[in-house]
């Protein structure tokens, strides 16, 4: 598990360091692995190094979760897991955005509800969401997911309450946001 903390970023950096983070790993692995590639290629998965080449290259696709709900919805399509405003996205739902209806491009998805993301995301103004990404991958779905962090001590407090967390628990995490701290983002690659 990589899970890098980035000083001074928002959830656009946040984005941009795990789309050139995972690109840049690929590649690596498609120049420097070539002879593991092709027996993965011929005896596991053919195609593989067509998908990979896919997310060395292109540009991920950007989408807000609502317009991902939406295109899901959109699509008629029979889900096992329900798709509906406020629900989590499922594997099912991230693989048919990336393989269906991106054809195979990796997609981040951004500005998730705040009841289903963690305490200390950052809140988007419109007081609904918050400043977290999920980069999406086919045959994957979720491979990176991130978040600008909370660094306005009175949100993150609110957050706290909201949740039905003892703040007392978290005495150390407010007091970093309490004695001074920067706008900063990170991401976790499993």
């Amino acid at each position: 598990m990589i899970e890098p903390e980035l000083a001074f970023a928002d959830l656009n950096d946040d984005m941009a360091c795990a789309s050139a983070y995972l690109q840049y790993v690929v590649k690596y692995i498609l120049e420097n692995c070539k002879e593991d590639m092709d027996f993965f290629d011929t005896w596991v998965e053919k195609g593989i190094i067509d998908r990979l080449n896919n997310v060395a290259e292109k540009n991920f696709v950007q989408m807000s979760y609502s317009d991902a709900i939406k295109l899901l919805i959109g699509s008629n399509k029979k889900f096992e897991f329900p798709v509906k405003w406020g629900l989590d996205l499922q594997s099912e739902h991230e693989r048919y955005i990336t393989e269906v209806a991106f054809g195979g491009s990796p997609v981040i998805i951004r500005d998730y509800p705040k009841e289903i993301k963690a305490f200390y995301m950052r809140q988007n103004d419109d007081g609904k969401t918050v400043a977290a990404m999920d980069l999406l991958v086919p045959r994957v779905g979720e491979l990176i997911g991130g978040s600008q962090r909370e660094e306005r001590l009175d949100y993150l407090e609110a957050r706290l309450d909201e949740s039905n967390l003892n703040k007392d628990s978290y005495w150390w995490y407010l007091d970093l946001r309490r004695y001074g701290s920067v706008p900063h983002a990170g991401f976790g690659l499993g």
